[in-house]
Parts: structure tokens; sequence; C-alpha cells
């Protein structure tokens, strides 16, 4: 039988998705600036899952509120309201969807008005200044994690995702240019992964067999002096021994001044000649985000065998029923806007800002430029920096 886009696919632990369609992680920043999700945030998954979409993964939720990417992310920690979260995750799970957390820690590239960014290993460069972790930071981190696993099980949230791509903590591990380390967890390849494996397991171990867990990784860090391909591919292989049921291939780095690979004008899948040589070292199923703008794209991925899942962000903000587009006799794609001379950030704020409409009821407005969109951003971000500083006791 032909593999397409709406063939169920049951992953190693279990657990079945409807179709090959994920909703892949952003940065919603729609959280409400205490840790808690806004009836906007729940809104905006709940009008994703019904859709289409057989997964969507919330970005950035994170385990403690000291390492945030944003003042918007998700906490989902020992002192988390749970009952604010149970609305979130029965929206995501509307018309036999799955809503997965993300679990992140932006490490070095934590939001510096609300944390002390700390790394694998010290840094003081243009932009970027953070501490080094000590050891027993590092060894604490997969009982963290294994811990804000186990809560979103309790919750109700169908499975979860560890980050180690875009120059985050676990990323950060794995790429010598921001690890420096001499001890067990710097060096080979084999070393920088210590960290990655060891919360994999603890978190397995915390929510058993039958919850899925899925990894983003980075195929590069696309930085000189970053993780290179053939070093990530080791990374798979050591995945492909582990209870993983699915890779998330993406790439880049938000390092200061940076491209962001989805900033690109490129017309296909960023990665996809990764996936290819990822099939040769692994049997887990796996999922291909980046660049993937229209349904022949991503009929193509599915049907050759490239990827089990694809894994789509931008397409979704302006098609929220994209799936169901593409089921139909005659599929449409959505009409990507084209934005010159973009200020550093401006087209993350915008679609960022298109997300928050879609979540308050209104439909996404291309007429807005970068500049606005980049202010009520910022604006918000500020606003939330002030909530969160209060929450959680930042003097």
């Amino acid at each position: 039988m032909t593999t397409t886009l709406f063939t169920p696919l049951t992953l190693p632990c279990g657990t079945t998705l409807k179709n090959r369609i994920a909703k892949a992680a952003m940065s919603d920043s729609l959280g409400d600036g205490t840790g808690h999700p806004t009836v906007a945030q729940t809104k905006l998954y709940g009008k994703w899952a019904k859709g289409g979409l057989a997964l969507s993964i919330i970005g950035e939720v994170q385990p403690t509120p000291d390492f945030a990417e944003k003042p918007g992310n998700l906490v989902l920690d020992a002192q988390a309201d749970l009952t604010r979260f149970r609305p979130l995750a029965q929206a995501g799970a509307a018309n036999n969807s799955q809503l997965w957390l993300q679990l992140g820690h932006a490490g070095a590239m934590a939001y510096a008005p609300i944390s002390q960014p700390q790394g694998p290993s010290a840094l003081n460069i243009a932009g970027l200044t953070c501490t080094e972790m000590s050891l027993a930071d590092i060894h604490a981190l997969p009982t963290t994690f294994a811990q804000t696993a186990q809560r979103a099980q309790t919750i109700g949230f169908g499975g979860v995702e560890l980050h180690a791509a875009h120059g985050f903590l676990l990323s950060q591990f794995l790429s010598p240019l921001f690890n420096k380390r001499t001890d067990a967890y710097g060096g080979s390849i084999q070393n920088r992964m210590r960290l990655l494996l060891e919360c994999l397991e603890a978190i397995r171990e915390a929510v058993g067999a039958g919850f899925p867990i899925g990894l983003k990784l980075n195929a590069t860090d696309q930085l000189d002096g970053g993780l290179t391909n053939e070093e990530a591919l080791e990374v798979v292989r050591a995945l492909d021994h582990t209870s993983l049921d699915l890779i998330d291939i993406s790439g880049g780095t938000y390092f200061p001044g940076a491209r962001a690979a989805s900033d690109s004008a490129g017309s296909g899948p960023y990665f996809e000649g990764f996936a290819k040589r990822a099939r040769e070292y692994t049997r887990k199923p796996l999922m291909l985000t980046g660049g993937i703008k229209t349904h022949a794209q991503a009929a193509a991925l599915i049907e050759n065998g490239v990827v089990d899942v694809v894994g789509l962000a931008r397409a979704l903000v302006l098609a929220p029923d994209l799936p169901d587009q593409w089921a139909r006799a005659q599929p449409t794609d959505p009409d990507f806007p084209r934005f010159q001379a973009a200020p550093e950030g401006g087209i993350t704020a915008w679609y960022t800002m298109q997300m928050t409409a879609l979540g308050n009821g209104r439909p996404t407005d291309t007429a807005t430029d970068l500049t606005t969109a980049l202010k009520a951003y910022n604006q918000r971000d500020a606003a939330r920096t002030d909530i969160w500083r209060a929450h959680f006791g930042i003097v």
C-alpha cells in the first residue's frame, strides 16, 4: 500500500497518529507571564486540532522558571496550577489529535531580563554572555525534565518532545561551538550527547512504556565550528538504541545575529538531504521540519519514504485548517507573504502576532508590516517580563 499524508502511523510506544501532518513547535509566546496558558493559547491549539492535524507540539515549555526562552513560555514545575493547563490539553486533543509539550531549557540563550543564563561552558561574546553549568546542575537536569514530563502525562497531554535543536541547552551541549567542557560531558560527540541520552532515559522511566517521547535534533547548527551533519548522524545512531518514539529533524541556531533557517527564501524542505541519510542510521520514525510549504512537497516526502511525518509551522499560521484543505480532491496551498529588508527578529514577530490574532478569534492580517509587528511583540515581552519577575520573585 502506498503511504500517503493521510495514512495513520503507529509509534513504537503504541500510540497511533491519525495522519502524517504535525504542527511543529513554535514559540507562540502566549503564556500569561506566570507560566500558565491563556484562553487565546487554548483556543489556538483547539483551532489547529479541529483543522485536521494529527499532532501539535507546544514550543519551549519550561521545567523551571530559571532559564526560559521568553516570558510568554509555559512553566510546568511543582508550583504550577495544573488545573489551568487541563483546558489546553483537552482542546489540543479534539478531533482525535495529539498535543505534546516540547520540554525546553534555553541555557546560554535564556532571556536575560528574567534569568541568569548558563550553558555548557562560560561565554562572553557580543550579544551572548553566560556562566558554566556545574556538574551538580547537569546531574539534576534529567530528573527535572522527567518530573515535568510526568506532570504533562498526569494533566492529559498526549506526549512530550525534548528540545535538542536551535541552539537551546541540549543543542548547546551537542555543539563544539558552545561546549568546551573537558569532563564527561565535553570533547567527543559521544560525551557531548551524554546529557541528552540521560534525559531521555529519565523521562522514559518516569512516564512508562506507553507514553510518546519525541526529540528535536539539529541536522546542523549552520554556524562555523558548530555541530556538523556527520556528528548529528552519530547522535541519530545512538538514538536508535533508546526508547524514543520520534526524531524531529530541524536545524539552525538562534545565535545573536545569525539568520534563522525559517527566514530563508529557499523553496524546498531545508534538511531533506540529512533526513535521507538519517534513514540509514535508525529505524525510528522520522519527522522533518523546515521549509515545507506545499502539498506536493509534503506528499513527496511521505510517499518517497524520506520521513514518516512532516512538520509544518508557518504554513499552519496562514491556514490553520491546512490538513483538511490538503485532504480534498484538489489540495490548496497557503499564500506566503514576501518580506523585503526584514529587521532582525521581524519575521518571527510577525508570525507570532498572527498566532495571537488566531487565538483571539481574528483572522491573520497579511497587511501588517514587520515594524509594527515587532513593536507589538517587544511591548508584550516587556509587559510579561514585569509579570514574570513579580510572580517568580526575581529581584
